[in-house]
């Protein structure tokens, strides 16, 4: 079948392994201190990796491969995770301990630092929480209240955990920083998972609009009835009416 698939330019790869790490699938590995598409059916074209080429390497191309296969996937991840005796640095878990790096995981509440005893405790419940690194399936997204926020919002609003992320999961992100068009990988999100609903927290600058508009696409696209609301935070700290 043709379909859309990564592409690797060799040429331009510098072997920084950073789209092997970002592939939650499993497709893309370090071969000869290169980058390379092992197998096009664990391949589902939504390009995580993309973004995290520093070089520009991976592109998106249209040609004959394989479907998708994400029985495959799964049954490759399980393999992995059986042989390596832990968890690859992709899975999703529960978090038992200290938090690794940028795996994706269920966190226990937040606990509070011991080394500031008055701080407000973290509402956080999963991570990673960047959009271009959360993968779009994972134990966590189950029957979640989905918290979508534009990553100032946190900084200008200073209850930010307590009203915002307290019982959500939460991916955040900024569309013009990140020059990308977030609504697939939302589409995908909200389809592959049972969301219940949806939060959209954005602020008052335009540019922020590019957030909202990519979650009201993904809405629609995604086929379900999920209810959803827009709050918008000033650059002064205040929700907006």
């Amino acid at each position: 079948m043709k379909r859309r698939i990564i592409q690797i330019d060799e040429q331009k790869c510098n072997g920084c392994g950073a789209c092997a790490a970002a592939c939650h699938e499993g497709a893309i590995e370090m071969v000869n201190g290169k980058a390379r598409l092992m197998r096009d059916d664990y391949c589902d074209g939504l390009g995580d990796c993309l973004p995290t080429c520093p070089t520009g390497a991976i592109t998106f191309v249209e040609r004959e491969a394989a479907p998708y296969d994400e029985a495959a996937v799964q049954a490759a991840k399980k393999g992995k995770l059986h042989a390596a005796g832990g968890c690859p640095g992709s899975a999703a878990q529960v978090l038992r301990g200290g938090c690794p790096g940028s795996r994706a995981q269920t966190l226990s509440g937040g606990a509070e630092p011991a080394a500031v005893p008055t701080a407000a405790p973290s509402r956080l419940r999963q991570w990673p929480v960047q959009i271009k690194l959360v993968p779009v399936e994972a134990p966590f997204f189950e029957d979640a209240k989905l918290l979508i926020a534009a990553d100032c919002t946190a900084y200008a609003y200073a209850a930010f955990h307590e009203r915002f992320i307290r019982g959500y999961i939460t991916l955040v992100g900024c569309p013009k920083l990140d020059s990308v068009d977030y609504s697939e990988k939302l589409t995908e999100i909200l389809k592959r998972n049972n969301i219940r609903e949806v939060t959209v927290v954005r602020m008052e600058v335009p540019c922020c609009g590019g957030l909202e508009q990519a979650a009201k696409r993904a809405l629609q696209a995604s086929g379900k009835f999920i209810p959803w609301q827009v709050v918008t935070i000033s650059t002064d700290g205040r929700i907006m009416d």
